[in-house]
């Protein structure tokens, strides 16, 4: 193959025109970024993907930031679509999306990359490297591409939603993917100049929401994702006020301007998480099981009864009980993946204690199953159905890397550090399993904890 080429085909069993609409979506390309990728789109001029649309990126490359600017320069409707860089780290790139016929229902996805690197001949060692990196990029935008053509885009009725906390780790994936379904998306804003068409400004620790028909139209679904961090600083007493306060006073804004709404929404999602259940060894939890009696079981159990202020008949009110979501945009794989990359990974304690995890794919579909399914309502735990120790998930991560795991830190220190923090969050163990997710028909993409870790890092 060409050293500046780079080619990546995949069948995909799908109707080749919604292929081919699915990238003019608004979302599609946030929809195929990476979770580990430096890149975050800033503005585009013109809607769609044809001949004169021009989005621009914040980018790094070995943690220099810069600007990548890119022009859609082709375009034949069910054919392809053409981009190349403005302006950027490449000296030249050129992306011919191509989508070519495969027989009844099918087709196969070319992405054909013409690049060439800078500084000349000085580049020729670094081809290697830019290709992998592609690979990388490619393999995973493929994934997503043949998962959502193949399951998400179907038999999923067009809604509008409102969603608060939209940029954060679970909102910010959350979003694109709605989009791409073909839902609007309306999101709710701390900022009150430069009001985009989706945006609505509120102060909820003022009381500020104008949630208005007239300006919205009708709202068919609410998500609330709210609250500080709670990994964040020592648990000190104005600490644990603000954790509480960040959870209770949005929610319960939120929940009672739905109420108040006529028609009022149909259903209501609400975090919440899976500290609910406090520590509880090795016992096996769902949805029916008690709550725990720590600091965080405190904050879920409240943060719960806020969100049922929206209770109305014909409203359903839905608790997500989240647990570990892996994503290296953010949470707790991000803080993990560079001392695990570089060996320097370790066992929490005695590592006996378990962890609830979740794939951030499979959390955004879990929530897309939540809002198509009308039976689903009250407490539901966004977990993935194989629950492993601290152990397994140490050493599980250090594999991806190729590496091993060679240090333990002891329970002592991780109290002297973290303190009321730590225990609760590192040393603490629940053994969830979303009884109420596979039971109403959802089907996990990452059930194996080692597939989870592979997809998201692109390993």
């Amino acid at each position: 193959m060409n050293k500046t080429q780079y080619i990546k085909k995949t069948i995909i069993r799908s109707s080749l025109e919604k292929a081919f609409a699915w990238h003019a979506n608004t979302g599609a390309i946030a929809r195929l970024t990476p979770p580990w990728a430096p890149l975050k789109m800033i503005s585009k001029t013109g809607t769609g993907i044809k001949k004169g649309v021009k989005v621009k990126f914040k980018i790094k490359i070995f943690t220099i930031p810069m600007i990548w600017e890119s022009e859609h320069v082709g375009y034949e409707k069910n054919r392809f679509f053409k981009d190349r860089q403005i302006r950027g780290p490449f000296t030249k790139w050129v992306h011919t999306h191509k989508f070519i016929p495969d027989g009844n229902n099918r087709f196969i996805m070319e992405d054909h990359i013409e690049f060439k690197l800078p500084f000349g001949i000085l580049s020729y060692p670094f081809y290697k490297f830019a290709k992998k990196e592609f690979k990388r990029m490619f393999d995973y935008r493929h994934r997503i591409l043949k998962y959502d053509l193949e399951h998400n885009i179907n038999g999923s009725k067009t809604k509008t939603i409102l969603i608060s906390g939209a940029s954060g780790t679970i909102g910010s994936a959350l979003v694109p993917l709605l989009q791409t379904m073909g839902h609007k998306v309306l999101r709710l804003v701390r900022k009150k100049e430069n009001l985009l068409e989706d945006e609505i400004f509120w102060d909820p620790y003022k009381g500020v929401l104008d949630l208005n028909y007239e300006n919205t139209g009708k709202i068919h679904a609410v998500i609330n994702f709210n609250g500080v961090d709670i990994s964040k600083g020592p648990w000190t007493k104005k600490q644990k006020k603000k954790i509480i306060d960040s959870r209770v006073i949005p929610t319960r804004l939120l929940a009672n301007k739905i109420k108040n709404l006529d028609p009022a929404p149909k259903v209501f999602i609400s975090s919440s998480a899976i500290g609910f259940y406090g520590t509880r060894d090795e016992e096996i939890l769902n949805e029916d099981n008690s709550q725990g009696d720590c600091f965080i079981s405190e904050v879920c159990n409240r943060w719960e009864k806020a969100a049922c202020d929206a209770e109305k008949p014909g409203i359903r009110i839905v608790h997500l009980r989240t647990g570990v979501v892996l994503t290296p945009a953010g949470g707790a794989l991000s803080k993990m993946a560079l001392p695990f990359r570089l060996g320097l990974g370790v066992v929490l304690s005695h590592g006996r204690q378990y962890m609830s995890w979740i794939s951030l794919e499979d959390a955004i579909s879990g929530i897309v199953h939540i809002l198509d399914n009308d039976k689903i309502k009250g407490s539901v735990n966004l977990t993935a159905p194989n629950p492993v120790t601290n152990r397994e998930f140490s050493q599980t991560l250090a594999r991806v890397f190729k590496k091993k795991v060679y240090f333990k830190m002891p329970k002592f220190l991780v109290s002297l550090i973290w303190g009321e923090m730590g225990r609760e969050t590192l040393l603490s163990s629940a053994r969830v399993i979303p009884e109420k997710l596979t039971n109403t028909g959802f089907v996990f993409r990452h059930e194996n904890l080692l597939d989870a870790l592979k997809h998201m890092l692109g390993r």
